[in-house]
């Protein structure tokens, strides 16, 4: 019998595979840093940069067409009239905008976007944002209620994500509750404050200035967002055949430097609940921030447990998870610019926010990123949770689980597709038969609005309330299965912006990926 190695070999050993992997990182770190800086120094010859951005043309040729279909048929304005215009002639021409839009979305062709849509609650939350259209939380004094909808907004979706767990734990301390946190402007933000969080709490308490945050592949590029802002190190570690995070990977990636783990519940691309009690653990045992981004899951997956579905443990129950993001915008069903990001501790969140105290204006705090923020989306926020209320919100997940299972069933029935992990509701599905962005484009072409993924190709399909509508997942699977056969029937096509959804997954030079999504980005600031 072989004798077991020794501690001290298996930390060897240990820390010799890390050195490799981190030198696999950095050397293809640096092989397509050396193709960008090439790339960047051949774009400055006159005739290379000429025939790049003759390239660039031709593709967002395409893009503008769908991005701009107004050029043609509305007058534009790009200088303010000498006189104003009548009022119900704006309000007529906006309307008919606001029609031709509508049916796409509220029809259910939509991934995402629209969570709700119902006319009567879209309504409802438009009398209230109409009755507190000029308030803003930054004059408490002034508009008191918009403060206590706010404070009753983060207390509602802490104790839906585990704070009571927190209560009363008996510790003391940065990790040891209660539950507090902030209204923010979206998932984005709400990522971005909770690493700006760790970062200020690491330099100040640990004398960390070189952080480092290790998140999944697949955890959402908010994430990549606030490490380009705020100067963190984001170390991406893979994650397993089943999409989600590989919970030893994400283990040897840790450091000295290392201040916080992240796990989704669900991640975005594919769907998948990372193990967040083992990652949290990770993080509780050495110490970590650990923040679980629950933007598209937190207000599903805590009344899919109810309804029996097999959801694993997320949030504040698990002694390691130090922050959450929830969208309170998405499956809170409230209007468009609101989430909640959560901390353990309401000492964690001082870290989060803004003072100054010897500017000539007076002083100034701030609790998020912006100062004057709209009162009315707090306030329709509030209203639209307090409405939907427990019996509302197990409804509105019992219908979206169960088209969801449709779908996914009936996507994994299409000779050709695979469904990706075992997702619940956000669905991706890939092919290793036909080019996937051609039928992401054939699926366009029939009015679906659907996004697609790279790292492996794929297209993504987040259910929603408006595809439980009568009919909407039958007619979405009659008009893939006709996708799928018209590419397969046509193997040399290649389509008009199948191209463009390949290209950052397979051009080696990242700057050019980079410098067609600034060019997009131009055509859409394009009046």
């Amino acid at each position: 019998m072989a004798p077991s190695p020794r501690r001290g070999s298996l930390a060897s050993l240990d820390s010799l595979r890390r050195l490799q992997r981190l030198g696999r990182r950095s050397l293809q770190r640096t092989v397509s840093s050396t193709l960008d800086r090439a790339f960047q120094r051949a774009k400055r010859l006159p005739f290379v940069g000429e025939r790049i951005a003759a390239e660039y043309e031709k593709m967002l040729a395409e893009i503008r067409r769908g991005a701009k279909p107004y050029a043609d048929s509305t007058s534009r304005t790009v200088a303010l009239p000498t006189q104003g215009r009548p009022r119900e002639a704006l309000l007529a021409q906006m309307r008919e905008l606001a029609e031709r839009e509508r049916d796409r979305w509220h029809d259910g062709f939509v991934s995402g976007a629209v969570y709700h849509g119902d006319d009567e609650h879209t309504a409802f939350l438009s009398q209230i944002y109409a009755a507190y259209s000029q308030t803003n939380p930054l004059h408490a004094d002034l508009w008191p209620s918009v403060v206590k909808y706010e404070a009753e907004i983060i207390a509602m979706t802490a104790e839906l994500l585990g704070a009571a767990k927190v209560l009363g734990a008996g510790g003391s301390g940065l990790w040891d509750g209660p539950v507090a946190g902030v209204v923010s402007s979206g998932g984005t933000e709400s990522i971005m404050l909770a690493m700006k969080t760790y970062r200020d709490w690491a330099r100040a308490e640990r004398g960390i200035t070189r952080p480092e945050v290790i998140a999944p592949s697949t955890a959402h590029v908010a994430f990549d967002k606030a490490a380009h802002c705020f100067g963190i190190t984001l170390v991406r570690v893979p994650v397993r055949q089943d999409t989600c995070a590989d919970v030893e990977e994400t283990r040897r990636a840790i450091g000295r430097n290392t201040i916080c783990l992240v796990g989704s519940a669900p991640a975005f691309p594919h769907g998948g609940i990372d193990p967040i009690a083992e990652l949290s653990e990770l993080a509780r045992a050495r110490k970590l921030g650990f923040h679980t981004d629950a933007c598209l899951g937190g207000f599903v997956l805590p009344f899919a447990r109810q309804l029996g579905a097999a959801v694993p443990a997320f949030d504040f129950a698990l002694p390691g998870v130090t922050s959450i993001s929830a969208d309170t915008h998405k499956y809170g069903y409230a209007a468009k610019g609101t989430s909640v990001v959560l901390y353990r501790s309401a000492e964690l969140r001082r870290y989060q926010y803004f003072t100054a105290t010897d500017w000539p204006g007076g002083m100034y705090l701030s609790p998020t990123f912006a100062g004057s923020r709209p009162g009315a989306l707090s306030a329709a926020c509030w209203a639209a949770m307090v409405s939907m209320g427990q019996e509302g919100y197990l409804d509105a997940t019992s219908k979206i689980l169960a088209t969801a299972r449709t779908i996914r069933e009936g996507i994994a029935a299409i000779g050709g597709l695979r469904v990706l992990g075992d997702p619940l509701w956000v669905i991706s599905f890939a092919s290793d038969e036909v080019d996937i962005y051609r039928v992401l484009e054939e699926l366009a072409a029939r009015h679906w609005n659907l996004n697609g993924l790279h790292l492996p190709p794929a297209v993504h399909l987040c259910v929603t309330l408006r595809h439980t509508q009568p009919g909407v997942a039958e007619h979405f699977l009659e008009d893939l299965r006709a996708c799928v056969e018209h590419v397969r029937a046509h193997p040399s096509d290649k389509g008009k912006l199948a191209p463009i959804y390949g290209m950052a997954g397979t051009l080696p030079v990242r700057s050019a990926v980079g410098d067609l999504m600034r060019a997009y980005l131009d055509v859409l600031y394009e009046a």
